[in-house]
């Protein structure tokens, strides 16, 4: 598989979301970016608050964007501040930089990447990974 399907990205959001109605998490957004950084997929549950499809796409396209999953660029917006908010800057905005945004991965090819919001960061990750492994892929949260 060199490139994301549409019918691979279905997959992975209906496992995504399943995760989080099993953990009886809050209502979820989750986006799934192919390796163009072009939405494949998106959905929101029932009850979701008002940004939240932003915030997923934000947490998919700030991974697709510096080639590190949303905790790796959480991590580095610690460390480095201004050079995040430069980045961002750059993005105008679209990077958002805290767990839940992991990449796609079969092997050693790029295929994309899924955001969630709607819950902590950390179950938003949780579920993303989830929908990946579903998939039959490797997700690289960072």
């Amino acid at each position: 598989m060199a490139e994301l399907t549409l019918d691979v990205a279905r997959k992975i959001l209906d496992a995504a979301l399943a995760k989080g109605v099993a953990m009886k998490l809050k209502p979820l957004v989750i986006t799934v970016l192919d390796a163009r950084g072009c939405v494949k997929v998106t959905a929101a549950q029932d009850g979701t608050s008002l940004m939240r499809a932003e915030i997923a796409h934000g947490k998919a396209y700030g991974a697709l964007a510096m080639g590190m999953g949303s905790r790796a660029l959480f991590q580095r917006a610690q460390e480095q501040v201004y050079f995040v908010d430069a980045v961002n800057t750059l993005a105008q905005g679209r990077l958002v930089p805290v767990p839940g945004g992991v990449l796609i991965m079969n092997g050693p090819t790029l295929l994309g990447a899924v955001g969630v919001s709607g819950d902590t960061s950390d179950n938003d990750e949780t579920c993303a990974v989830a929908g990946i492994e579903a998939a039959g892929l490797k997700a690289n949260a960072g």
